[in-house]
């Protein structure tokens, strides 16, 4: 599966987004996931293997827990794939920092 297809899923982008703050146990996620999407624990878990799977996410047994937490390196793939359009947006926003410290030199009066 490409990357792309794994981060098109906004079920998996969120679970990402919360595992980028720390490991997580998969009950938290679950709970986390089912009360923003209404999906049941099965489909989240369905989710998580698919991240896993696909190198996105790494699971860890602690007891009876199982302790999810992100692994860059797909991330750094896609990453490297962006670099050959930043061009597009990097020129931007650079002119908008000139901006932004522009307005703070000058503020409205």
């Amino acid at each position: 599966m490409h990357a792309f297809d794994i981060l098109g899923d906004p079920v998996r982008r969120r679970i990402l987004e919360l595992l980028a703050d720390g490991e997580l146990p998969a009950g938290s996620i679950a709970t986390a996931i089912g009360s923003e999407f209404g999906i049941s624990q099965p489909a989240v878990s369905q989710h998580l293997k698919v991240l896993r799977d696909n190198g996105f996410a790494t699971v860890t047994v602690d007891g009876t827990r199982r302790l999810y937490a992100v692994d860059p390196g797909p991330l750094r793939e896609i990453d490297g794939w962006l670099d050959r359009y930043r061009k597009f947006w990097i020129n931007r926003l650079d002119a908008l920092e000139t901006e932004i410290h522009r307005g703070r030199k000058n503020p409205a009066t």
